[in-house]
Formats: structure tokens, sequence, C-alpha cells
């Protein structure tokens, strides 16, 4: 198989025999060690937990036994996952004193279930408050597309790595836009589901409250795949759905004729770069989706975002702060001090206007089935860039990458980012869903990608 095999290729390949997990995983490692050097996707490598569990894949399949569904596909993680025998850095100085995991996290548990094949543990912003994927501890992750440029954050190296052919599926995380951002700059398909859909349970936390974990993949059919092994209650995470499993890919192929599908305008059309509308006009025009909606107090919502952020983060990291504060990124450090000092009746204000928003955006879902949204205002930004164009302005790049992403976190959405790939560089639009319903979000996708109007396009390497 080669490096641009997706997940559903590699399974399919290794259950009829026509390659072994082995052969994958070999292949995969050898990429690594030839390309991570340039890219900086991981920042550990488990290489012989990998050939592990290759060697049982493939034992499995002489001894005749089922295999699964991912059956020699190599994946990585995040670094803020535990991996048993590793410590879980989520990005930080601090955490490399921590104890090595002992056990790995369920979601880690679940697709070597399926039969994947964990390979390392991916590089990440500082505890995840990052939109840029560059971190002073262990280096930028370098976009494939353009090693000079982002590749977003905080799940930089999931981004990285998936677009730079060395693995074709990796788990990130968002908050405010962790997996949407990456996939965007990266031109890649990512999902970001409901939030208490899949469990976090085992992760390095960053707001509790906003937190979700997803895929990351360069086709929508590889995202079902790897949220259908995921999908499940557990007990260890209190905002685990108790829904049973809901597989998105037998639906996949489902089509797209019945479906209501609107544009979300006014906030979401303001400072648009023209990458942005080209993206953004391609994919409305594909979907037949006419309808322009405004989503009500968005610029409120995205506000409202940002203290709950501010505030649980800071919280949460207190006690590091009083006691190595020098060992955090300045950048990262600062803006949880500030948040730590954000007064508690300007937190209740956001949570109650998080629910009435909540409410009102849910409205929209008993006209329209899905919402289509840009990802980010822009294409990847040069690495080191401070500033950014917004809507003739000139103004923080980090702060304000997330500008389309942090209102629909906010309110725990279903959300997959589609990957159009433009010239020179591809960006990302959002398809948004109700509650529960990544299966129509991940329908939409798989029809745009059949449509090739979105691609994850292969960066020159």
């Amino acid at each position: 198989m080669e490096a641009w095999s997706t997940a559903a290729e590699i399974a399919e390949a290794v259950a009829q025999g026509r390659t072994s997990a082995i052969a994958v995983t070999e292949a995969a490692l050898a990429r690594i060690k030839e390309r991570n050097g340039v890219l900086n996707a991981f920042t550990a490598v488990t290489a012989e937990r990998a050939l592990a569990k290759a060697r049982a894949v493939d034992a499995a399949r002489a001894a005749g036994r089922p295999l699964g569904p991912l059956a020699g596909v190599p994946f990585a993680g995040k670094n803020l996952f535990d991996v048993a025998r590793l410590p879980t850095l989520a990005g930080s100085k601090i955490n490399r004193t921590r104890a090595a995991a002992t056990v790995d996290a369920p979601l880690i548990t679940r697709l070597e279930s399926a039969g994947a094949v964990l390979l390392g543990a991916l590089n990440m912003g500082e505890y995840a408050y990052d939109f840029t994927g560059e971190n002073v501890h262990d280096g930028p992750s370098r976009n494939p597309h353009d090693t000079g440029r982002m590749t977003g954050g905080s799940s930089g190296g999931s981004g990285g790595s998936v677009a730079g052919g060395l693995v074709p599926i990796a788990l990130g995380s968002d908050t405010n836009g962790s997996i949407r951002v990456p996939s965007s700059f990266c031109g890649l398909f990512g999902l970001k589901p409901t939030y208490g859909r899949l469990t976090r349970a085992r992760t390095f936390p960053f707001v509790a409250s906003l937190d979700h974990l997803g895929p990351l993949a360069r086709s929508a059919r590889d995202l079902a795949l790897a949220y259908d092994a995921m999908q499940g209650p557990d007990v260890e995470d209190p905002v685990c759905t108790t829904r049973l499993p809901e597989p998105a890919l037998p639906t996949l192929g489902k089509g797209i004729g019945e479906l209501r599908i609107a544009v979300a305008g006014g906030y979401f059309e303001r400072g648009a770069g023209p990458e942005v509308i080209q993206a953004m006009s391609l994919v409305s025009q594909e979907l037949k989706a006419n309808d322009i909606i405004e989503l009500p107090e968005v610029a409120r919502a995205r506000a409202a975002a940002f203290v709950i952020t501010t505030s649980e983060g800071g919280a949460l990291h207190l006690d590091r702060l009083r006691t190595r504060a020098g060992d955090f990124d300045p950048a990262t450090r600062d803006r949880l001090i500030a948040g730590a000092m954000v007064p508690a009746s300007l937190v209740t204000k956001a949570q109650k206007f998080r629910r009435w928003y909540r409410a009102q955006v849910l409205q929209l879902f008993k006209r329209y089935d899905g919402i289509l949204a840009p990802a980010t205002p822009m294409t990847a930004p040069k690495l080191g860039q401070q500033t950014m164009m917004l809507d003739g302005a000139e103004v923080p790049l980090r702060a304000n990458i997330g500008i389309y992403t942090q209102p629909i976190s906010f309110i725990g959405l279903p959300v997959v980012c589609v990957p159009l790939p433009l010239r020179p560089l591809p960006i990302g639009v959002q398809v948004i869903a109700a509650p529960w319903r990544e299966d129509i979000a991940l329908r939409i996708a798989h029809h745009l990608e059949g449509a090739q109007v979105a691609q994850a396009p292969r960066p020159p390497l």
C-alpha cells in the first residue's frame, strides 16, 4: 500500500490478503523516519508496540479469525491522549515530569479493538490553548503543503501527520476549533462530534464544558470508520452519552436528495477572504444550498465562548501557574493568568447566554438538516505570523483564527470540516448538523467528495 491509501483501502487489502498489516506498519514507520524531521508531527513513535499489534492482526487473519473494520490501519493520537508507557505531555514542558500512563485512553483502545495500529503521539499546542500549531517546547508542526506555513492548532501534529501521508487517521481534540482549523489549513476531512458523543476519559483536559475528541482523515469514509469504532457509553467520562452507538457508515451513501441545507450568512460572511468566498460558493452550488440564514447573536456567542474558555482553563492550571509559571509558553501563561482573574459573575452570564443561544440555534434545525459555514477566515498563515487582516483591519492572528469555529463548538453541535483543494493552498468548509446527527454531516461530506468538490489534496512532498 502506498502513502496515500485510505484507511478503508488498507483494511480491505489486509482482510483480502493483498498485503499484510506488518508490511503496512513497516512502510508507515519508514515514512515517519523519513519525513518527520521536516513535518515535526510526531513527538513519540511506538514502533515496537505497533509491530507487535500488526503481527497480531496478521496472525488473526492466518487463523481465520474475524478482523475488525480497521484491520492493519496505522493511526496516531494527539499527545494529550494517554498512551501506556508514555507521559501524557499535552504539548507542555511541565507534564514531561509526569509518570508514564499505565493504560491507554479508551478511544485508542477502541480503535485498536477494531484492528487499527497505534504508531505514536503527536505534536500539539501547549495545553491545547492554541490555533497555530506552533509549540515552543517541541517546535512547530509544519504544513505539508508548504512547510513554511502553519498546520493550525491545537491538533497541529494530527493535521500534519495525515496530510503528510504518515498515517491515514489521527485523533485530535476540539475545544474551540482545534480539529476543524488543522483540517482547513492542511486540506483534510475532520469530525468534531456532538458534545458528549465520544468519551474523553484518560485525556488531558482543557475546558471540560467545551472539550470534544474526534478524528482527522483524508476521506469522509475514513472519518465514519473511525467514528463508528469509537462510539459507545463510558462511565469514566461524566458527560459521555448513554446513547447506544449510532453507526454512520451504513448511511454514508444514502445521498442528499431529501436534505435541506442552508448557508450561514451575516457574521460568517464578514472577514472572509477570497479563498473562503470561493470555497463556500463551490460547496453551496453543489449542494443547491440557496437559503442564506443568520444565526442569532453570533458575535456574543464567540465572546461568551472566550470567557468560558479562558476562565475554565485558568482555573485548571492555577496551581501550575503559581509554582511553575516560567515553564509555560509565555503567550499561553499570560492568557491563563488573565482567565484565572475573570469574575465569576461574568462566567455565569456567559453560561446563561450559552443556554439561550443553543435553544435559538436548535430552532433552525426544524427547517434545515445541515448548515454550511467557513472553517477559517484564510488559508494557512506563515509560521511566526502575528497579525492578519480581518474585515479591512489588522488584528492579532492567534486570537482570530477561530472566529468561525468558536460559535459552533460553544453549543456542542456536530461538524464535519470538508477540504476544498484550492491552489496554492487548501481551505475548509464546516458542515454543521443537529445534535447526534453526525450521520447527516458525514453524508453531505461524502457527497461532496464523490462530486470531487471536496478532496484532500496531496502535498508536493
